[in-house]
């Protein structure tokens, strides 16, 4: 790539070999002042290494990364923040017992002599919030006390105040709703305004066309292509990730159904789950759709036992399952795959071999764990779903998060559970991992599994599932056949009043 004088940030030729791995082969792109450049890639294709070398967390093996024309500091992230480069990572970095100002000025806190200076501290603080326009955000109040969007914007509020020129947002989105992913774009715009340059990563096409000027595709270590237009078109966009189009990421639908596995009888848990009532069959996919706060994630915590219900029941073969009693369901045969895979699903400081038997380790018990078994068998499940790396050993913690849900799922197709509870399952997945486990979940289901799914992303749900319920205020008020749903029929029934259908209908 030659030198381009407009470009803030440069990256020309990087490469980065660990032991057995080459990570990144042969990457360029540059981004403009004031642009907010995307980064597509499917996981493994080494986006996490490029932003680390570009932040100065990683050296890389050869070529160069510029600022301004000028060589950015190698492998010292203290120098780089200080040259301007600010990164915000999916998991927020941020301390929660501290107030907003003190996340903000962390380790870089004004001083009046040797003391602190919290009056300028909380004054600069306000300032920043103001610029982001996000003026309501009080800086004495302490993180534990935000929303999630909060968070994000006193992230960026923290970044600004070393004076950032490059900002990296890692899946800044993924734990937001949509209301709160507008109030993000809202502060990008404005930082891209300032002429601030943005290197924006997400797995969500559809976001990239609402903030991004231009993409760049990493696959398998490379640039499969810069400088795309935004608006590409999705078919080309999947193709330069993983090589097929669009439409092939969903499989053909598992097919006939069969008895009746699992059904819930009027389960009531005010205020967010009011008498719902349903049928799961083996063999089948069933989706619960509705918008945030309809009480899906409830009512599958109430299914699992991880919450009692008020009222009602849960009947797995005809025969009730003890409320509030997980270690029953999962005895009985089903599974759970939480939303928040990293507290609730996972042990990350485990092996992906310890992880994955977590559930079933009485069948390795033979008065002493068989580790040999447990290894041969948990491995076996890794390398199906295409775990990377399959290593069993590897720590979990060091997975991205496509291969961190994968875990989660080899634990229940280990332990042969019944009926399986999905609740958000490509939740910051990629698109090539999204159409991988797409085909786990219909895979089980040809298998005689029962699967119930739980997704904001409603065009998944019309893609894989057999039948759809969409779940209103608590509520199931609506059912359709995956074949004869559309997003914009589920979108018409998970909406309150006439009035925002009326609003549907004019937009769509």
């Amino acid at each position: 790539m030659s030198g381009d004088a407009t470009a803030r940030l440069e990256v020309r030729g990087l490469v980065k070999r660990y032991p057995g791995v080459e990570a990144l082969r042969g990457v360029d792109f540059a981004v403009a002042r004031g642009e907010v450049h995307c980064l597509l890639g499917p996981n493994g294709a080494g986006k996490s290494t490029l932003i680390k070398c570009v932040a100065g967390a990683v050296a890389p093996t050869a070529g160069e990364i510029l600022l301004d024309g000028e060589p950015l500091p190698v492998a010292d992230p203290a120098a780089t923040l200080a040259r301007g480069v600010a990164t915000i990572y999916q998991e927020l970095d941020l301390v929660e017992e501290l107030t907003v100002a003190q996340s903000v000025f962390l380790a870089h806190e004004p001083r009046r002599g040797p003391f602190l200076d919290r009056e300028r501290m909380r004054r600069e603080t306000a300032a920043l919030l103001a610029r982001l326009g996000h003026e309501a955000i009080d800086p004495g109040t302490r993180v534990l006390a935000l929303r999630p969007a909060a968070r994000q914007v006193v992230s960026i509020a923290r970044a600004l105040s070393h004076d950032v020129r490059l900002l990296i947002m890692d899946e800044p989105s993924a734990i937001l709703d949509d209301g709160e992913i507008e109030t993000l774009f809202e502060v990008v715009r404005r930082l891209a305004a300032d002429g601030v340059a943005v290197v924006y990563i997400s797995h969500r096409l559809d976001e990239i066309r609402r903030i991004g000027d231009r993409v760049t595709v990493l696959s398998d270590g490379r640039t499969a292509a810069t400088g795309l237009p935004a608006d590409t078109p999705t078919d080309r966009l999947v193709e330069l990730m993983v090589g097929q189009r669009a439409q092939q990421l969903y499989p053909d639908r598992a097919g006939a159904a069969g008895e009746v596995v699992l059904e819930l009888r009027g389960l009531r848990r005010l205020p967010m789950v009011r008498g719902v009532s349903l049928q799961l069959r083996a063999g089948e996919v069933v989706g619960l759709g509705g918008l945030v706060g309809s009480g899906r994630t409830e009512l599958l915590r109430l299914v699992y036992g991880l919450d009692r219900p008020e009222a009602g029941e849960v009947l797995l073969d005809g025969r009730p399952l003890p409320p509030g009693r997980p270690d029953r369901a999962i005895a009985a045969g089903l599974g759970f795959a939480p939303e928040d895979r990293k507290s609730q699903g996972l042990l990350l400081e485990w092996s992906q071999t310890k992880n994955v038997s977590l559930a079933d380790l009485a069948r390795f018990e033979r008065g002493l764990l068989n580790v040999r078994a447990e290894r041969a068998a948990t491995g076996e499940l890794l390398r199906r779903l295409k775990t990377v790396p399959a290593d069993g050993e590897r720590i979990v913690r060091e997975l991205s998060g496509g291969n961190q849900q994968k875990v989660v799922l080899a634990r229940w197709l280990l332990h042969r559970c019944r009926v399986l509870l999905l609740d958000e399952p490509t939740r910051g997945v990629d698109v090539a991992t999204k159409g991988e486990l797409y085909r786990v979940i219909v895979d089980l289901a040809r298998e005689g599994v029962a699967v119930l799914v739980v997704s904001s992303e409603l065009g998944e749900l019309v893609g894989i599932c057999d039948r759809i319920v969409v779940m209103r205020e608590g509520e199931a008020v609506h059912e359709v056949t995956g074949e004869q749903a559309s997003e914009r029929e589920l979108l018409r029934h998970a909406v309150a009043h006439t009035e925002t259908s009326d609003l549907i209908e004019e937009v769509t």
